[in-house]
């Protein structure tokens, strides 16, 4: 199937999310922010519905809008301290409004814009693929640098404040960071998924991990195996890679769930009577 051009584009360009996308995900479920990426996916919409209308590359508006959002989420989030999740609702609806507002100005643009809701395995250019890897390679240098200090903040955003780390410009930078990676990953998965590709592969790796920095692996090797079993399924299946994708990685959560259910079932049934207690007292824990 690699003999296809358009077919080693989707591959090349969902290798690359694939790469950066859990990682965001595993700090945003950890933080608690699983929804940001969802708000900023239906705002980057509204870029994408722009500059198609307006004749611009929609990448790159998405690109923009996404960073607009970002920087509103963190603002409002800030403003209504005691309700957080109040910045999420108002962005995720007026991005969608937006969206469709534009979207009905132009029938032709509305038609083509299947493939940014669901994804495309054809919607990846050449174009497409170079914005990837800059944002791959500023994501790379982003963790590089930040990485200790990011981890800091996601635990404890207290203690980070305290230790001199500047807490409100690294929280604003990392959002600018996952409004970059929603935005790329539109063709591939889909507005409508986007949110998916960093969030399942995160929470399967941190059900299996005890560490942080193997949770992050894991999440990057599962994100990975969904993407690119995914796209291969849609390709000889002929339907959306954004929804296969997701439905391969719920398949491994359901999974791993399943395998855990039944170490944990024999273990209590034939184990010692003391590793019994130990495994029902590390399950009450976990619950």
């Amino acid at each position: 199937m690699l003999q296809y051009g358009f077919l080693k584009n989707a591959f090349l360009a969902g290798g690359m999310i694939a790469l950066i996308a859990p990682v965001i995900g595993v700090y945003i479920v950890l933080r608690r922010q699983s929804l940001v990426a969802e708000t900023l996916s239906h705002v980057s919409l509204a870029g994408v519905a722009l500059g198609a209308l307006l004749g611009y590359y929609p990448m790159l508006t998405g690109m923009a809008a996404a960073l607009f959002g970002a920087i509103l989420v963190d603002t409002l989030r800030r403003s209504f301290r005691s309700y957080s999740e109040l910045s999420i609702a108002i962005l995720m609806s007026g991005g969608l409004a937006t969206a469709l507002v534009l979207m009905s100005m132009n029938q032709g643009v509305s038609r083509s814009f299947t493939s940014y809701l669901f994804g495309s395995i054809i919607a990846v250019n050449a174009t497409d693929l170079m914005v990837m890897a800059g944002v791959m390679v500023l994501c790379a240098l982003f963790f590089f640098f930040l990485w200790r200090p990011m981890y800091v903040l996601t635990f404890d955003e207290e203690t980070a404040e305290v230790s001199g780390i500047p807490t409100r410009w690294l929280s604003l930078s990392f959002s600018l960071l996952t409004g970059l990676v929603v935005a790329v990953s539109m063709p591939i998965v889909g507005v409508l998924l986007v949110s998916s590709l960093m969030v399942l592969p995160a929470a399967i790796a941190l059900r299996l991990s005890k560490g942080f920095t193997l949770a992050v692996v894991l999440a990057v090797v599962i994100g990975l195996v969904g993407v690119l079993s995914g796209l291969t399924l849609s390709f000889y299946q002929d339907i959306p890679p954004g929804g296969t994708i997701v439905l391969v990685l719920i398949g491994i959560l359901i999974a791993v769930l399943g395998i855990k259910r039944l170490v944990l079932f024999f273990q209590t049934r034939f184990g010692s009577k003391e590793d019994a207690g130990m495994v029902a007292s590390k399950t009450v824990e976990e619950r």
